[in-house]
């Protein structure tokens, strides 16, 4: 299938922004998903068609949960032989079933160029002279956008619903008492096997993974484990590789198809996560919509299908309600 403006359009009268599924279980909303702990130690995991900017909530895309639930899916099945992760079964099309973990309590950001807009980016904290971040010494006359010299990690706090989260050392991380060496030890070798692999299949798409966040959680039986989800658009972004060169020589911003395309346009408007948010006009939200499907259709090597169906109640049939 095509994916038309007619169809967009269709779709912006059929986000997913809220589930409310009390007969699965205790839910707890996040930024995009809803998720529901049943009584057998399972999760359900609804990603809805919230869209956040800045540790905000902005609005909704189109489809977009569908695009995040069946790539995160894609990605995990391509990757669990190395990396073990918390799947069960993907029931949905915006859902899936896993195992409940107990999620660590840091973020784990992989990074490979200085790059960014909001205020915990490397590239921002570059621009403002500083040359440590996250206890990564960084050379001298580096460029926006320039690749780094190698891939970092550099994990992050989460914050509270409102907050910011903040850019750590993982010397500091632990010294906050809230996670165990061996624990982020684990965390961030996984990370960096993931990266690894995650680059090496964007290069074969013509893709470049410029960075990404990976959450992990502990099972009941102690083993550390990837959850969340995996390279989307949400957590990563995502450069065209045959323009890159070139639009670094011009000084332009490489060509993406990742949330960067929203937190532009927010940031022109002068919103970088202060205030009320601007309202996302239906353009911004179809070509952001469009950009989220691209990247789908490019990293999977199959046309992402839209499912016009009313979500709620394709939800209450797919997982028996």
């Amino acid at each position: 299938m095509t994916v038309t403006d007619s169809i967009l359009r269709q779709g912006l009268d059929r986000c997913l922004e809220d589930t409310h599924f009390e007969s699965m279980g205790t839910k707890m909303r996040g930024k995009v998903r809803d998720s529901y702990l049943t009584n057998d130690d399972r999760r359900v995991i609804v990603v809805t068609d919230r869209i956040s900017a800045f540790d905000c909530h902005v609005g909704t895309l189109p489809f977009k949960g569908q695009v995040l639930n069946q790539l995160a899916a894609w990605w995990f099945t391509e990757t669990a032989e190395v990396v073990p992760n918390h799947v069960l079964s993907v029931p949905d099309p915006c859902a899936t079933i896993v195992r409940e973990c107990t999620p660590l309590a840091a973020e784990f950001i992989m990074r490979a160029y200085l790059t960014g807009v909001t205020s915990t980016s490397i590239f921002t904290h570059y621009s403002q002279g500083k040359r440590e971040f996250c206890g990564h010494m960084l050379p001298e006359g580096l460029t926006q956008n320039q690749a780094l010299p190698h891939p970092i990690l550099t994990p992050s706090t989460k914050a509270e619903h409102g907050e910011h989260d903040v850019s750590v050392s993982r010397e500091e991380l632990l010294a906050m008492g809230k996670i165990t060496p061996e624990d982020f030890d684990t965390a961030a070798a996984y990370a960096r096997i993931l990266f690894e692999i995650g680059q090496k299949k964007c290069a074969e798409k013509g893709l470049i993974l410029v960075d990404t966040k990976y959450e992990f959680g502990k099972t009941q039986d102690g083993f550390v484990v990837v959850i969340d989800e995996i390279h989307t658009p949400d957590s990563s972004r995502f450069w065209f590789s045959e323009s890159y060169q070139e639009r670094l020589k011009q000084g332009q911003a490489p060509e993406s198809f990742d949330k960067e395309y929203v937190r532009r346009w927010l940031a022109e408007q002068g919103f970088t996560g202060e205030g009320k948010s601007p309202v996302l006009p239906d353009e911004v939200r179809i070509e952001a919509s469009r950009r989220y499907m691209q990247a789908c259709s490019s990293i999977c090597g199959q046309e992402f299908e839209p499912d016009l169906q009313d979500p709620i109640a394709r939800l209450r049939k797919n997982l028996n309600l």
